[in-house]
């Protein structure tokens, strides 16, 4: 598994020697701009348009446009100067739980190993997470950017969650349309509840898969394969105007209904059995 940041973690006076590794990656089916004439990869280069003239990353410097068309430049040494203690150290700031910090924060998941010599201080780091059922919020810097971090226990393995800063997150009030104050018939409230506790059940994340890329995978296989490939119209979808939102509920609880158990078949005993010969 490929290394993506080298550091270690800090609670207290504790350092703890990791290695970080990307916990997801990407399955998305990429494709290339080809010409449609001679089906060559289209190229993009990178040009100056004063210059008129290609450029190199050589020739490449950061810019940061602070009115339109004035840039002011700013150097690598710069930028390494700044950096903050973050950028090996992950320091942990405060243990919370898990239940006080709302989804919307999180961002992107990395598994941590222990590195070189770090294993016993990374078993107690893990071990005492897991006892008292917190996790730590630290600071980390990756690639340039700094974020906030979830430390938590997955399974045996410590795992750090990027998280946003709180003026990264959109205030609720630039949502449009939302509703002022909520009134809800109390029926349709009761049906409501039912409908979600029909169904509910314990998350599995192997029952849910992306159909799309499945069919994407399987139509360039055919293509690849030099197969005629079907196209068929999927059906639109069925535009319905619910007036009667309790009708609607009582269709849904009934279609979730879990359906009744096959009756059991009677065993035969020898005394039957005597009776039938």
């Amino acid at each position: 598994m490929h290394t993506v940041w080298k550091g270690a973690i800090s609670f207290g006076l504790v350092h703890v020697p990791v290695k970080m590794h990307s916990a997801t990656e990407d399955k998305d089916i990429h494709f290339r701009q080809l010409h449609k004439e001679c089906k060559m990869p289209i190229s993009y280069e990178k040009k100056c348009p004063h210059c008129d003239k290609a450029v190199t990353s050589d020739d490449i410097v950061r810019g940061f446009e602070y009115e339109k068309d004035k840039f002011v430049i700013i150097k690598d040494e710069e930028l390494e100067a700044i950096k903050p203690e973050s950028a090996r150290l992950i320091k942990i700031l405060d243990f919370v739980d898990l239940t006080d910090i709302d989804p919307i924060y999180f961002e992107k998941p990395y598994y941590l190993s222990p590195d070189q010599t770090g294993g016993g201080a990374y078993s107690l780091l893990l071990e005492a997470i897991k006892h008292t059922g917190k996790i730590g919020i630290a600071k980390i810097s990756i690639r340039s950017k700094s974020s906030l971090a979830a430390i938590r226990v997955v399974d045996n393995c410590l795992c750090l969650e990027t998280m946003h800063f709180p003026d990264e997150i959109r205030a609720i009030n630039q949502v449009p349309n939302l509703p002022q104050a909520t009134s809800v018939n109390d029926k349709e409230l009761e049906m409501a509840k039912t409908l979600i506790e029909q169904l509910s059940e314990k998350f599995d994340p192997t029952k849910y898969n992306d159909e799309y890329r499945a069919a994407l995978s399987e139509l360039i296989e055919q293509k690849i394969a030099g197969e005629s490939v079907d196209i068929v119209n999927a059906p639109a979808a069925v535009k319905t105007n619910v007036i009667d939102l309790m009708a609607a509920l009582k269709a849904s609880i009934e279609a979730t209904k879990p359906e009744p158990p096959a009756p059991k078949k009677k065993r035969r005993t020898k005394k039957s059995e005597e009776k039938i010969s």
